[in-house]
């Protein structure tokens, strides 16, 4: 018993230093904001665009299966922080992205990577982008800070490079893009958008395909099918190789994701939906 009361103290230490150290984290983020926000106000009249997120809302957790091949190889979890911060006047969302390897892939190649992103309610783009990397013991961090009044990315150690407007960082893309307008879509028509990443500035583009009605875990939802239009040769064979599902309503959810890679095959499915901004397009 004394053993047991051991462990358990030892656990909640570590669940009390873990809070604290996200809390400061949290601080140090907002911190960092708040200076490029008043430095990038001080020193240029530009303002920023005006493109208000409607697609989704503060509270919102999206949660997804993650297959390799016939392997259930991993969970991916999507979260909209239920604050939304008010940082220097601006109104910024916080989202988090969890990933994490499960079952015999745990085994063999253990991945636990974290994404965040710190974006503007109001114009649509990122101030902040983390990104903590642990997979198969391959581990590495990066944190980028947007001033898009001076249209630059500060990337650390007093470097800063040139960025356009609207750019966005991983996990800003994933959310823009789903705050799009598709009502007056045709089959063949391109919707881009420009991220940053690891020092590069990637053109992302993806191409209406139609509609269907696909079966999922929580349902069947009629859906827009998307097709990325990827570089072929480093990852996929194909230009055409990944296909992205989202849902036909006003939270443009991505549903499904299937990926044909050089080696086998990736699929990504919902498993699970909370607190969306609008009524979702599920068949009855």
């Amino acid at each position: 018993m004394r053993n047991i009361h051991s462990s358990f103290k030892k656990s909640s230490l570590v669940l009390v230093l873990l809070t604290l150290c996200s809390a400061g984290f949290k601080r140090d983020a907002i911190f960092y904001i708040e200076q490029s926000i008043t430095e990038a106000s001080v020193q240029h009249t530009e303002v920023l665009p005006v493109n208000p997120i409607t697609a989704f809302k503060e509270g919102e957790i999206l949660s997804y299966r993650l297959h390799y091949g016939v392997l259930n190889a991993g969970v991916a979890i999507l979260e909209v922080k239920p604050d939304v911060l008010d940082i220097n006047g601006r109104k910024v969302f916080h989202i988090v992205g969890n990933g994490y390897t499960k079952g015999s892939a745990d085994w063999f190649f253990k991945v636990r990577d974290r994404y965040e992103t710190y974006l503007d309610k109001e114009a649509g783009v990122p101030w902040m982008f983390v990104r903590r990397v642990d997979e198969g013991g391959y581990k590495f961090s990066q944190d980028y800070i947007f001033n898009h009044y001076a249209k630059k990315v500060d990337i650390g150690s007093g470097e800063k490079l040139d960025v356009p407007v609207g750019i966005q960082d991983m996990v800003s893309a994933f959310y823009s893009a789903r705050n799009l307008d598709f009502s007056t879509a045709k089959e063949g028509d391109i919707f881009s958008l420009k991220c940053f990443l690891d020092k590069e500035i990637w053109p992302l583009k993806i191409k209406f395909v139609g509609k269907e009605i696909i079966e999922t875990d929580i349902g069947n939802y009629r859906c827009l099918k998307f097709r990325p239009i990827v570089q072929k040769g480093r990852v996929f064979k194909h230009e055409e190789d990944l296909n992205v599902w989202i849902s036909d309503d006003g939270n443009h959810i991505p549903m499904r994701a299937e990926a044909k890679i050089l080696i086998g095959s990736i699929k990504m499915d919902i498993t699970k939906v909370q607190n969306l901004a609008h009524p979702s397009s599920k068949v009855q």
